[in-house]
């Protein structure tokens, strides 16, 4: 198989790499990680510069505000965006918008898509809650009708984003006397309505990247529901399988440079002949090398037309033990030096590489879900022993 760029990618990527030295001069110190990814004034203005270009929902339909383009075209967009180290793409554009335009009245398509696309709309994601972990079934928010609203309440972790969002994509119980993965449903929730309590939540590597957010009584116009009642545990699927794809995110790209970073940190500490540094060094590479080429299986799946599927998974599960896996090389490298403090540093990656088997689905999520849905393999019904 040929993962080649054809003539039209190979183009669109150096008019890519020509923008980029453009207009990343301008954009000023990229280099701090603890400012908000999701609502500062950089982060708008980043935004902003790249729908005006184009690269915002290049791959929607032109009947919803995008180009057509095939997927390989954000593929690219991803990969030069990490190569350059510009600023995070905006995390929730395509997946949650995605999920708009496919389950989505007319009326939430005209109010939401482009403003999203855009910047002018900024979304969290209220899925995971303290109680359920990442058993998402098991999500206790509530949402109750009445007459023509619902009135919301509980609690969403992992809400990245929440204290400087405009909108919550927030999933909720709202069927009684239904199984409980047919009793969720989707709710588009203004982060301004009263009853609302969103916090950032310091994670070890000492940034804020996440948050949580409580609902006390919100009141939700139901014309904001998505889809059906009920359907949330479809639409939440759909969106997940988009966020799960390494070929989305960027971070092919980010685990090669950080391979390459521990090379180069090894020929600086003067530890680059030590046969178990070399080792070290030819494990991450494979295990980066693994993580790429799965994730361009995946993109000529969808390429092709393809929907996503359980290869997501198989995705996920590869990302996060491999990001995990050169954070722990960086830091055996590192030694003693790299315990001294946190920050771009080893141990500062160490902690931050901790998050990636969480966020998105923990690992062992992803494995039940891959055995279940994607091998057939019955649900085991075994206690553990008293």
């Amino acid at each position: 198989m040929d993962f080649g760029d054809n003539p039209a990618e190979a183009a669109y990527r150096q008019r890519l790499r020509e923008w980029l030295g453009q207009v990343l001069p301008g954009l000023g110190d990229r280099s701090d990680k603890r400012a908000s990814l999701y609502r500062s004034a950089a982060t708008r203005n980043w935004q902003r510069l790249l729908y005006d270009a184009g690269y915002i929902g290049q791959t929607w339909s032109r009947e919803i505000g995008g180009q057509g383009l095939g997927p390989t075209f954000d593929f690219i967009l991803n990969e030069e965006c990490a190569l350059a180290r510009a600023p995070s793409l905006p995390t929730n554009v395509n997946y949650l918008g995605r999920s708009i335009a496919t389950f989505g009245s007319s009326a939430q398509r005209d109010k939401f898509l482009q403003q999203t696309m855009s910047g002018d709309i900024h979304w969290c994601q209220g899925f995971s809650e303290p109680s359920g972990g990442s058993d998402l079934a098991g999500l206790r928010t509530r949402a109750v009708r009445d007459g023509d609203r619902y009135l919301v309440n509980g609690q969403k972790l992992w809400t990245s984003g929440a204290p400087d969002a405009d909108w919550c994509f927030l999933l909720a119980r709202t069927e009684t006397g239904k199984p409980r993965h047919q009793s969720i449903s989707v709710l588009l929730v203004d982060m301004r309505s009263p009853g609302i309590e969103p916090h950032n939540v310091r994670t070890t590597d000492g940034t804020e990247p996440t948050g949580s957010c409580f609902f006390d009584d919100v009141e939700v116009p139901a014309e904001n529901l998505l889809g059906h009642p009920g359907q949330g545990w479809e639409i939440a699927m759909s969106a997940l399988s988009y966020e799960r794809g390494p070929a989305d995110t960027g971070v092919l790209a980010l685990v090669r440079r950080q391979v390459d970073e521990l090379t180069a940190e090894a020929v600086a500490a003067g530890t680059i002949g030590d046969p178990r540094v070399q080792r070290a060094l030819a494990d991450a590479y494979v295990q980066s090398e693994v993580l790429r080429l799965s994730a361009l299986r995946q993109l000529s799946l969808r390429a092709a037309g393809t929907p996503a599927g359980p290869e997501a998974q198989v995705a996920k599960l590869l990302w996060s033990a491999t990001v995990q896996r050169i954070a722990h090389i960086g830091l055996e490298i590192a030694g003693g030096s790299g315990l001294i403090a946190l920050g771009e540093n080893a141990l500062g990656r160490y902690f931050e590489s901790r998050h990636a088997s969480v966020f998105g689905g923990t690992a062992q999520i992803q494995r039940n879900l891959l055995a279940q849905r994607g091998l057939g393999l019955p649900r085991s019904d075994r206690r553990p022993r008293e």
